[in-house]
């Protein structure tokens, strides 16, 4: 088993066919089966489940994707920080969830500290990503957020991950709409009045990631729903097909990316908790810090 054989294991995972995991490794489709089923043979485990429908993960399969994704993020850090051709440079990194004063604060600090030479890294992703990357030390904060619904899972994910929580701010539950849209006078507004439009919600990717939703209301039956996982795609289809999507409500004094939008507050009461994780004990960076402090000047509890 070698580190290639993992990154193949982890594209075809996240692939519909061999051939679409294929074309994006840049290899032959034989070639990448057969690294795949050779490793299968060393292992003693069947990874794959092959149909005339496609390619899906076995149990055991699912437990490997897991570990190797550690493995991968870790040997990425070591590539990065001993072998990369900016390892003379300095370094940074946070990953949150999809809040724009999380990276108000990030630019902050490069404007702060402005570094001669530098790689700086922000991954806005999913909640579980967050959790990841600041578990194998990806990144050295992540910003994420918890509702009533999935606030007993998020903390056990924290505590299990060995990480801990700051909060910065409770959130009531807002929607967002375009400008334009009829509701967009409104003060406030119900979830059934808004039944005829679409919700547009970020895509968690899994229904075993149902409960890690970054927004609130997720246990809500939605008449309507759109998973997107780009944040300039939810804005297009709230735009052109009068959805709404389910927000903290900060929009005054936000950059151009939300414009256009107004935030409605949701008479349904289901606030979210916002905040930074970091590794429980663990020191941050100078860079950290930094950031640590410019998060500060949003907290609100």
């Amino acid at each position: 088993m070698n580190i290639s054989q993992i990154r193949y294991i982890l594209e075809v995972a996240n692939s519909t066919s061999i051939r679409e995991a294929a074309t994006r490794l840049f290899i032959s489709q034989p070639a990448l089966s057969a690294s795949i089923k050779e490793l299968e043979e060393e292992l003693g485990i069947l990874l794959f489940e092959r149909t005339n429908k496609g390619i899906s993960l076995t149990e055991e399969g699912r437990e490997f994707v897991t570990y190797a994704k550690k493995v991968t993020s870790q040997y990425e850090i070591m590539e990065n920080r001993y072998l990369s051709k900016d390892s003379d440079k300095e370094k940074f990194s946070v990953s949150t969830q999809h809040y724009n004063f999380s990276i108000n604060a990030f630019t902050n600090v490069i404007k702060k500290n402005d570094p001669e030479k530098f790689v700086f890294s922000i991954h806005e992703t999913k909640t579980r990503d967050v959790l990841e990357d600041v578990r194998t030390l990806k990144s050295e904060i992540g910003i994420i957020s918890f509702s009533g619904a999935n606030e007993t899972l998020i903390k056990k994910l924290i505590k299990e991950y060995g990480l801990e929580f700051t909060p910065l701010m409770i959130r009531e539950a807002y929607v967002y709409v375009w400008k334009d849209h009829k509701f967009a006078g409104r003060k406030e507004i119900s979830l059934d009045e808004l039944s005829d439009y679409p919700c547009v919600s970020f895509d968690q990717s899994d229904n075993s990631n149902f409960y890690l939703t970054e927004e609130a209301m997720a246990d809500y039956d939605f008449k309507k729903l759109i998973k997107s996982d780009d944040r300039a795609t939810s804005m297009e289809i709230i735009s052109e097909l009068q959805g709404y999507s389910i927000g903290s409500g900060m929009l005054s004094g936000e950059k151009a990316v939300l414009k256009g939008l107004v935030a409605i507050k949701l008479k349904e009461e289901d606030p979210l908790t916002i905040g930074y994780i970091q590794r429980k004990g663990g020191s941050l960076s100078a860079y950290g810090e930094d950031y640590v402090e410019e998060l500060q000047k949003y907290k609100e509890i």
